[in-house]
């Protein structure tokens, strides 16, 4: 169930298994506990959901987030429907970083699952001095669209065409290196995208964690999550 090379999409097997292995993951979440976690030092942390996803998507990694002593904020934006929510230049995702850095007076470090990963990576390149660290989940930012499962809801949902330039020059911005600590979780498993473009080349800056999971809840993964708090607490 693993792509050939990163240009391809995963296969069709892993797909079809992204609901009942969704399922696995809320089961095993039933398990999990935050103790011996590392402790967070109480930065602001801006969480922001995938494609057609809310904030409550995201309920259970920033209930984690704040136990552990950070400050979790939802992106309050409604469901992502790509530029149709945030606006063409990534605008009112700016816009919701500059207010928590205005109301907490640090720079914020950003968490995005998927699509809200690329988006924040490209906040980060054009906002460096709002922004910490960026942590991207299972978030395809270096690699075509056409290499997922999903760039047809991805069209129907956003509006834009993965062969529009604008859309090609966006990812292209995403997947440069970044001026400010950076990781990237992935799975080789990933039914929807191809993991190998959800993190950056070999020896690259930006940390690569990989976990198994699927994509469906993979922001719920037990696994996930304690990737999540060690990926921060080395931060602090």
């Amino acid at each position: 169930m693993i792509p050939r090379t990163a240009a391809d999409p995963p296969p069709g097997l892993a797909f079809a298994l992204e609901p009942a292995r969704a399922a696995l993951t809320i089961a095993q979440l039933t398990a999990f506990r935050i103790a011996g976690l590392p402790r967070g030092d109480g930065r602001p942390v801006l969480v922001s959901p995938g494609l057609c996803n809310t904030d409550r998507s995201n309920f259970v990694l920033r209930t984690m987030l704040r136990r552990l002593g950070y400050r979790p904020y939802p992106w309050t934006l409604g469901r992502n429907f790509g530029v149709r929510t945030v606006g063409p230049e990534c605008e009112k995702l700016i816009a919701r970083v500059e207010a928590i850095h205005a109301e907490t007076g640090e720079k914020v470090t950003l968490v995005g699952i998927s699509l809200g990963g690329v988006m924040s990576r490209i906040v980060a390149h054009r906002r460096p001095d709002l922004v910490r660290a960026v942590l991207t989940i299972s978030s395809p930012f270096a690699g075509p669209p056409s290499a997922t499962n999903v760039w047809r809801p991805f069209q129907l949902l956003t509006g834009e065409k993965i062969t529009d330039p604008v859309v090609t020059r966006r990812l292209e911005e995403a997947a440069r290196p970044l001026p400010m600590p950076s990781a990237a979780i992935w799975s080789r498993s990933d039914g929807f995208v191809n993991g190998l473009i959800c993190r950056e080349g070999e020896g690259a800056e930006c940390r690569a964690v990989e976990v198994r999971s699927s994509h469906l809840f993979v922001q719920m993964k037990p696994q996930v999550l304690r990737a999540v708090a060690e990926i921060l607490g080395g931060w602090v």
